[in-house]
């Protein structure tokens, strides 16, 4: 199992050296998973929106890129993919739409199963075991109450950490009263770094 968390996957020079150098193969070589965040609806999943954005990252072998759309889970449950990525959104919305969709259990599934997953942000806190500490960062409009996310990473993460566009302030403060609740691990990222994971080997990039 490998997964590559981060604050800002691609669109960081750092995050993004630590990802193609946790691959086995190119990004062009790669078949590639994309779950878009909450944002996401038929008419950007079917045009080239999301192909356009993940070919600016190097992604340029269109028929190998599956853009996942909860209306149709069973199009993309036995994939032969290398990668499996989710980037930046609304972490409870997003964690709600995989969920009610029930394609939960198939991520965990495929990082079980040796595809590398990808996660930013939204996508970092996905595979963590729990997101109850964004309601004072992230607004829970969707009113999802259960908290628990994908439990593959054994931690919770606070992401953006001395950004100043991302309050860097309130979240060292939160960072603090986590780590005092002691109740799960706590990792921050800044916008530069990146945590790998590797079985049970946890790296921080």
């Amino acid at each position: 199992m490998k997964m590559i968390l981060s604050s800002c996957d691609f669109i960081n020079e750092n995050s993004k050296k630590v990802i193609l150098d946790n691959i086995e193969k190119p990004l062009n070589e790669c078949k590639l998973l994309f779950i878009p965040n909450e944002k996401a609806t038929s008419e950007k999943i079917y045009s080239d929106k999301y192909y356009n954005r993940l070919y600016n990252y190097g992604f340029i072998n269109k028929e190998n890129i599956y853009i996942f759309d909860e209306e149709n889970i069973e199009d993309f449950t036995d994939l032969n993919i290398d990668l499996l990525y989710i980037s930046g959104g609304n972490t409870f919305a997003t964690l709600k739409k995989i969920k009610d969709s029930g394609f939960d259990k198939h991520i965990i599934n495929y990082i079980k199963n040796e595809v590398i997953y990808i996660g930013g942000s939204c996508g970092a806190h996905i595979v963590t075991n729990n997101i109850e500490h964004l309601l004072s960062l992230d607004d829970n409009y969707c009113k999802l109450i259960d908290y628990d996310a994908l439990g593959l990473f054994d931690g919770i993460i606070i992401p953006h950490c001395e950004a100043e566009e991302y309050n860097s302030k309130k979240r060292e403060e939160l960072y603090n009263e986590l780590v005092k609740q002691n109740k799960y691990k706590v990792y921050k990222l800044t916008n530069d770094e990146s945590l790998v994971i590797t079985n049970n080997s946890i790296k921080k990039c």
